[in-house]
């Protein structure tokens, strides 16, 4: 796969997205969603190590160098299941792998289980569906939402005089992000701004959700999925077990699970144990129709 990735923007309407897109344009094709937060080169110690992909590391909306939503919007959860097929539908993918981390992660679940003819082979990094909650909390949950969103009106958004001392706060705030692997999502993550540097990130992408699923709907999406899955966690990362992760393991019909080496940003801290994972699994797609 060629060392070097290609910038294209993908336009959803009313947003324009972009994306880093590495391999050959033939290549069996790859969507690859990142976590919260951050954006399209959390896979670029990835992405090098499929050969023969086509693999597109999206910018999700608010992220990296993708646009925001309007004035008065917020990012509903559901609504990356909705932009993940807006942006399959402009590149013209009937049927196609999907990759994600953390957030990407769960919108790469939900996608599979809402439209599960489209996804020939699922890779999960450290994520298996969204969080969810009792619908019983819901009330309070929005209430929360709204007085959150009305605080955060008016607020400074920092400003780092230098990208490594960004990256630095990164790795002080994530602990479980080494330093390098913050460098290179600081890399594409900020924005020249007066006295340094800030986040491209929306700021609104902050605000907790309005509301989340149940834990009843988010297996149904996971039962629904028929793509070959594989769920990959650090040995230090989030666990995929006791309860309710165990119950969402056992709804994937034909998951495998693998731990390597690492926390929660191991694609980006020890990128060779699972390139080696994800390159294997997704071998198949060469040969499959």
């Amino acid at each position: 796969m060629s060392a070097e990735p290609r910038e294209i923007t993908i336009d959803v309407p009313p947003l324009r997205l972009a994306a880093r897109e590495w391999g050959p344009p033939e290549g069996p094709p790859v969507l690859a969603l990142h976590g919260w937060l951050d954006n399209a080169a959390s896979f670029d110690a990835i992405a090098p190590r499929l050969p023969g992909l086509r693999v597109v590391c999206l910018d999700l909306p608010g992220h990296g160098r993708s646009d925001h939503v309007g004035p008065g919007q917020l990012y509903p959860f559901v609504g990356w299941v909705a932009w993940v097929h807006a942006v399959v539908e402009v590149l013209g993918w009937e049927r196609f792998g999907l990759m994600g981390h953390s957030l990407g992660a769960a919108i790469a679940s939900l996608y599979a289980g809402t439209f599960p003819a489209r996804v020939r082979r699922l890779a999960l990094v450290e994520g298996l569906g969204p969080l969810s909650e009792d619908p019983e909390r819901a009330p309070k949950r929005l209430a929360q939402s709204i007085e959150a969103e009305n605080g955060r009106r008016g607020q400074r958004v920092p400003v780092y005089p230098t990208a490594e001392a960004a990256a630095e706060r990164l790795h002080a705030a994530v602990p479980s992000l080494s330093l390098a692997g913050a460098r290179i999502l600081v890399a594409r993550g900020l924005r020249e701004v007066e006295g340094g540097f800030g986040w491209r990130s929306d700021p609104r992408l902050r605000v907790p959700s309005r509301l989340r699923l149940s834990e009843a709907q988010i297996l149904a999406f996971l039962r629904a999925i028929e793509a070959p899955t594989v769920l990959v966690r650090g040995a230090e990362g989030s666990p995929f077990a006791p309860e309710p992760m165990g119950a969402r393991v056992a709804a994937v019909r034909e998951a495998t699970l693998v731990e390597l080496p690492g926390g929660h940003h191991l694609h980006l801290d020890h990128p060779e144990p699972v390139g080696e994972a994800v390159a294997a699994f997704f071998a198949p797609l060469f040969a499959e129709p």
